[in-house]
């Protein structure tokens, strides 16, 4: 006998909210029953952060976005990425399991030197999601830092943070000279410090990767966020052993996004 005919559509809807996003598209595909109930507001209001409502109303966004219904408004928040903070930061959603990614944009992170003409310039890219990003015109030593309050986040999730950029063809100071970049939770004992080349030569691991956007990126390190928690995570890149001249980096900002690896 189908389930439908035995339990109510609400008891079912509880199951299913109790799933996963993928797992109530599968079901939905059972029976017609299934489908109107797999596909009902009821099941993925519960799939949506518990914030959802605050983040949109707070965000660039039409007030029509929290109109849909919330299956297409989950998807909407995956594949279509909102600007929030006053379009200083970037979110969306993870399609599987609808945990919270952000960036946080050039504008919103402490450069060194970036109100300077003659060590940083704003400018505009087609292919970035925030209105201007971070170019480096000439500095001896770079400082890069940001954080962002642990309860913006999801809770009881691993996430890594990733410094997200790109290199002009006349790039200078990259080359051969590491950055140190570090990733810590507020009152905490400092995370283990990565050295790496942001410009490595050919010959060498390239240990940056280029997204699917365009850009690249390169893990800056990881951290566990456990339940509600008033404190932040710190992220900086830092170059300044030496005053070797560098220019050409662009800066679109600091991703943080959920890891899968534990």
């Amino acid at each position: 006998m189908e389930i439908t005919k035995v339990l109510p559509d609400d008891c079912i809807s509880l199951i299913l909210s109790l799933t996963s996003p993928r797992d109530a598209c599968r079901m939905a595909l059972l029976s017609h029953a299934f489908n109107s109930i797999a596909d009902s507001n009821a099941v993925w209001q519960m799939f949506l952060p518990l914030d959802y409502f605050h983040i949109i109303s707070n965000s660039s966004s039409p007030p029509s976005l929290l109109s849909l219904p919330k299956k297409e408004l989950y998807f909407s928040l995956c594949y279509h990425p909102i600007l929030t903070h006053n379009g200083d930061m970037k979110f969306q959603l993870e399609k599987e399991n609808g945990k919270k990614w952000y960036m946080v944009g050039a504008r919103a992170l402490s450069i060194q030197w970036v109100d300077t003409p003659r060590h940083w310039t704003w400018i505009s890219l087609p292919d970035s999601r925030f209105c201007r990003v971070a170019k480096l015109k000439n500095v001896g030593r770079l400082e890069i830092k940001g954080k962002v309050m642990l309860s913006t986040l999801s809770s009881n999730t691993n996430y890594a943070a990733y410094f997200v950029f790109k290199l002009v063809r006349d790039r200078y100071g990259f080359r051969h000279t590491p950055v140190e970049l570090d990733v810590s939770i507020e009152g905490t004992a400092a995370g283990e410090m990565r050295s790496v080349i942001l410009d490595p030569p050919r010959n060498m691991p390239q240990q940056a990767k280029e997204r699917a956007d365009g850009w690249l990126e390169i893990e800056m390190g990881e951290f566990f966020n456990g339940f509600e928690d008033d404190r932040t995570v710190e992220f900086s890149l830092r170059e300044d052993h030496d005053d070797q001249p560098k220019r050409g980096l662009i800066v679109q900002g600091i991703e943080l996004r959920p890891k899968h690896n534990r």
